[in-house]
């Protein structure tokens, strides 16, 4: 009552100029919000093309809605990466682990262009897309902490994650690519009108599955786009030490092919919309490189740096960051203020910090879980433990 009594006397103390000023607060926001212009055009790089008569446009309309989702998403994933990075070195989060900073503009580019009943499997750095698949921070983070509220109930750890029409996070060099040749078979034979984008590195794209998986998908026409995430070092090794031809648009030879600036999201965007119009068509797959940059080591064993410079680090920050370029074009063609896109900064700070609280105080998965999801929708069974004498119940 006394807290009541106190806040009504400072109301009639201050008299009418507080309703006042929070009026003006009101209008200056409103008319703030409709000096900003609905969308934008923007000029951007031309894709280098391989058996292809015509590309995708080297101009690409963004609206102020979009162009905040693109921003808010790409801000999530690089503080979720980074809070990953400080949980790892606090020895919370333990094992493999591959962050995905630097390269945001690839997963939400894809994203922005492929309808959500589309198909994506990828290798071990897949946090980007688990996130941009739908779903939560705070799911992805409990999951790489081992927590039973993780998207796999704390089983999967860093490279096996999934959701609805997303397929992982595939920890085998390479092993994805003949995956997701087989996830776009079964669109073409249910009819379905879906695509499946396989998507693995440069590291990987020396493998000789991938090329067998090529041969097939050519020759049964799947609707697949395969796409090589061309970040210029397969661990710590250079592209140009490890590949004869670096051109990774043209190693499907009789496959079509698209070479992307992986670190623009709308180069990205635009790109993976002419891909799937291409293989919804019935023409086949398509090969697509996207070149892009991580900022941090392979792994987190790998401090990045014994194969690089801080230097070239330092320099691609500075020049090409996708966080940073589309940040410039929103303001630049007053789609956003920086004031707005500071607010939106400090909203997705607080968002990964509370994820990061849940998946610290989650509890573990009981051992009696261990045998848990096995088969989806089968009755219960037991599994075999280390021994004959241990057994474990399995529920889906």
């Amino acid at each position: 009552m006394r807290k009541m009594l106190l806040a009504a006397l400072s109301r009639i103390l201050q008299g009418p100029a507080a309703a006042g000023r929070t009026a003006s607060r009101v209008m200056v926001a409103s008319r703030n919000y409709g000096d900003f212009a609905s969308e934008a055009t923007f000029e951007i790089k031309k894709c280098d093309l391989h058996r292809l008569e015509a590309g995708p446009g080297t101009t690409a309309v963004m609206t102020r809605e979009e162009g905040l989702q693109y921003y808010k998403t790409m801000q999530t994933i690089r503080r979720m990466e980074l809070k990953s990075d400080q949980l790892y070195k606090q020895k919370i989060i333990r094992g493999f682990c591959h962050l995905y900073d630097g390269q945001e503009a690839c997963c939400v580019g894809i994203e922005a262009a492929i309808k959500p009943t589309d198909h994506v499997i990828t290798a071990y750095r897949a946090h980007g897309f688990t996130y941009t698949r739908g779903v939560p921070v705070r799911e992805i983070l409990a999951e790489l902490t081992g927590r039973k509220g993780g998207c796999a109930k704390g089983k999967g750890g860093s490279m096996h994650m999934y959701t609805k029409n997303f397929y992982g996070g595939n920890g085998i060099v390479g092993a994805q690519v003949p995956l997701g040749a087989g996830i776009a078979l079964a669109c073409k034979y249910f009819g379905k009108n879906e695509i499946c984008l396989a998507l693995y590195g440069d590291g990987a794209a020396n493998q000789g599955q991938i090329f067998e998986t090529y041969n097939m998908a050519a020759l049964w026409k799947l609707p697949c786009i395969f796409v090589c995430e061309n970040n210029r070092y397969g661990m710590g090794t250079s592209v140009e030490r490890a590949a004869a031809s670096t051109d990774y648009y043209k190693r499907g030879y009789f496959i079509p092919g698209l070479r992307v600036d992986g670190m623009d999201i709308l180069c990205v965007r635009e790109a993976v919309k002419f891909a799937a119009e291409y293989c919804r068509s019935g023409n086949g797959p398509l090969v697509m490189e996207l070149q892009t940059y991580r900022y941090h080591g392979h792994s987190m064993s790998d401090p990045g740096i014994s194969y690089r410079t801080r230097e070239e680090i330092q320099e691609v920050r500075s020049k090409s960051d996708p966080i940073t370029l589309l940040k410039d074009r929103m303001v630049n063609n007053n789609l956003a203020s920086v004031e707005e896109l500071k607010e939106i900064d400090v909203a997705v700070r607080k968002e990964i910090e509370e994820a990061a609280q849940f998946a610290t105080t989650d509890p573990e998965p009981p051992l009696e879980e261990l045998g848990y999801h096995i088969y989806f929708n089968e009755p219960p069974f037991e599994v075999r433990g280390p021994n004959q004498w241990i057994k474990y119940k399995s529920v889906s």
